[in-house]
This record gives structure tokens, sequence and C-alpha cells, in this order.
């Protein structure tokens, strides 16, 4: 695959993110994506007959069955409109986003929006089977405690080992968390979030129009205070993320379909990568992504302006960061100040099943505020599998020409 023929991106954009209960606890999970599949349509003036397909990942219980054909029906797509759910975890919206770009070039449509959904304020309690029980009670599982099905334990608890073991402790991961609640705190405030935002309006009138999680003013002291959770040497409320709500999405295009229409590219998509290994050791294998998307790419990471890695834990992203500078002999500080600029999901979230659309999303409005260039997008989930995308995105004023097609 040549650049020319990369798969285009035409819009980009999400829901604020909303806390555990909070104000998008009642907007269901396929309401959440309707909002995001409909917005990416109409961001880029296309109109709903025009989408040929709808991709979105999803990965817990309580959206229907089908949840992406449900979100396209109920962004008033038509009943023609071709749809797949996909469930790999935290992994889901970003390889929706890979597998539409697959789509597109095999010609199975020309038009196709990508990304996911997620409300875990809805996500219910279940019962462990459905036979069996004389007159007794029966314990519910909570689904929303994330456990590795294979390993058996919490992934919090085996992420915080696996810092340890390179080197990142508890002040270490309290310090990346800090840093990311930070970095939110001043992207907010210039309005950095601005572009990417699809306001959400609540069933009582009021709208939701900024992302809930965030605690730009905590203190070190008080991360320092909170107590480690589900047996973790290192991870508290404070390092990771909560549990989250939101949606994410971009409507992708073939370059022949977007330059007949004149719709104008925000990036091409250069690269995707997925990547299985030891479910143990997740959070480094969003570098392996990395190293294979480039690899494939004939590029390295020199090229790249910026990172986004999901900040499933913050050791994540130091495990990730840490093994990409030792691959590339590259300066892990240096490549830090250019991963996750504007915070990462420790601050602003992860509703599980959007996140890797909402970092592609983010990051695709980020580099061009800065005026373009290359940066890759990683994320891990799906018990020990990760994702990696390498865009080239676009300036804003690119015109030259007429319609928005970099010369």
């Amino acid at each position: 695959m040549t650049s020319e023929d990369a798969t285009l991106v035409v819009s980009a954009v999400r829901t604020p993110v909303g806390r555990y209960g909070g104000s998008l606890r009642d907007v269901p999970t396929v309401d959440l994506g309707a909002l995001v599949v409909g917005a990416a349509a109409e961001r880029a003036a296309v109109a709903p007959d025009e989408v040929g397909s709808v991709v979105l990942g999803t990965c817990l219980p309580g959206p229907p069955m089908t949840a992406a054909r449900v979100a396209a029906m109920l962004a008033g797509l038509p009943e023609s409109t071709l749809s797949l759910t996909v469930d790999r975890a935290c992994c889901s919206a970003m390889t929706a986003i890979g597998v539409a770009d697959a789509q597109l070039r095999t010609g199975l449509t020309d038009l196709i929006v990508a990304g996911g959904m997620e409300n875990m304020s809805a996500t219910p309690h279940q019962l462990p089977r459905r036979w069996g029980n004389r007159p007794a009670d029966v314990v519910a599982e909570d689904p929303l405690i994330i456990r590795n099905p294979v390993l058996g334990a919490p992934v919090a608890r085996y992420t915080g080992e696996v810092g340890l073991e390179f080197g990142y402790g508890r002040e270490a991961q309290d310090e990346w968390a800090l840093t990311s609640q930070r970095r939110w705190g001043a992207a907010h405030e210039a309005g950095r979030f601005d572009a990417e935002l699809l306001p959400v309006a609540r069933p009582d009138g009021s709208v939701v129009d900024r992302d809930e999680p965030p605690r730009p003013a905590v203190t070190p002291e008080q991360l320092a205070k909170l107590k480690t959770v589900y047996g973790s040497p290192t991870v508290t409320a404070g390092n990771a993320p909560g549990l989250n709500d939101g949606a994410a999405a971009v409507l992708l295009a073939t370059p022949r379909t977007a330059a007949e229409r004149e719709l104008r590219p925000l990036a091409r998509i250069l690269g995707f990568a997925s990547v299985s290994g030891n479910p143990r050791y997740a959070a480094a294998l969003p570098a392996d992504a990395i190293e294979l998307v480039l690899k494939n790419a004939g590029a390295t990471l020199a090229d790249v302006d910026l990172l986004e890695v999901n900040e499933a834990f913050a050791a994540t992203a130091l495990v990730t960061t840490h093994k990409l500078g030792e691959t590339y002999g590259m300066d892990v500080a240096g490549l830090r100040a250019r991963t996750n600029v504007d915070g990462g999901a420790v601050a602003i979230g992860h509703p599980v099943g959007a996140s890797g659309a909402r970092i592609v999303v983010h990051l695709i409005h980020e580099m061009r505020r800065r005026g373009g260039g290359l940066a890759i997008a990683s994320i891990c989930g799906g018990v020990g599998q990760a994702d990696a995308i390498y865009l080239e995105v676009f300036p804003p004023s690119n015109k030259e020409n007429g319609n928005g097609f970099p010369q």
C-alpha cells in the first residue's frame, strides 16, 4: 500500500467522558454510540444514506446484541447500512478502526464510521449460571472488577507487579498520574479539546460538554494517601482511570470517494498493527504494537511527532515508553514529553469500549493544531493484546488543490 492509496479520516469526534455514576449514567451505551455515529457523518457533510457501514467496539455486558447495528439505526442511518460489533476488550474501538480500514481497502464500501462506545455506569451485575440453583441465595458477579479470565487475577494486581519489575514503583506511578492530570488541566484551559467534543443533552435538559473525571488540582500528598486496590502493590484509584462512560468515532473514506465528494481529509492511515503476548505483561504490549506498525511502514520512532498511549494504568505509559526507549535507543524523558501531551486516561477516564477511538480522535485534533505531522496511538487490552495505528495528520489550512488534499 502506498500513502496515496491509504484510507482517509474525514471527521473525528467524541462525547465528553462521564465519571462513574455521573451525568452520562442514564444514557445507554447504544445511544452514546448513535450520537457519535451521527456526528461523524454530519461533521463531514455526509448524508446518513451515504455511510456504507458502521463498525463499533463495546465490551461490557448491558448493550443489546449487535450493538453497532442498533447504534447505526438510532443515528438515523438506513436499514441497508452494514454493521459490525467488535469486542476485543480495551482494544475494541481501535480494532474497529483497523477493521474498517481493511474493509475499505478490500472494496466492501467507500465510507465507514468506526469507533466505540461504553457506559460502564450502566453495566449490570451477572448471575454466574442459569441452572442448578435450589432454594438458596445466589451471589452476583460484578463485571466491573476487571479480571483476567486466564490468570484469574485482577489486572491491577499484575500491572503493579510488572511496573515494579521495570523499576517504576508507587511514587513513579503517582508522579505520572499527576502529570496526566496537570496536562489535561492546561489543555482544557486552552480549549484544546473543544474541536473534538460533542456535547450530550441529558433527559433532564442539561448538557454535558466537558470531561467529568479529571482532577487537575490534585496534589502529590493526596495521591500518596490513597490505598492500593485489588491486591496490587502500587495501583490506586489515583494512578489508574476510573470506571467511565463515553463514545468516540471517526468517518473513514477511500481516497477516490473523498476526492469525488470533495471531503476534506484530516489524516490518512499509514498503518495498523495488532499483537498478542503474555497477558501478565499487557502494560508492555503497546510498545510491541508500535514497533510492528512502524516496521511494516518502513519507519522509525524518530519519525513520529506525538504518541498517545492509553493509560490503562499509569504503569502502562511508563513501561511502554521505557521499552520504546530501549528498543530505539531514545531518551525516555524526551519520549515521555511527547506522549499523552494533553493528559491521558488516568485524568480523562477510560470507557473501555471507546478509549481506542478516543485517543485516535484527540491525536488527530492535537496534531492538526500543531500544523500536522506523523503520530501513533496505541492501546493494550483483550487478555494480552495490543493495537497501534500510524497516522499522517494534515494541517488545517491545507487547501492546495481546492478540496483539502495535500499535493
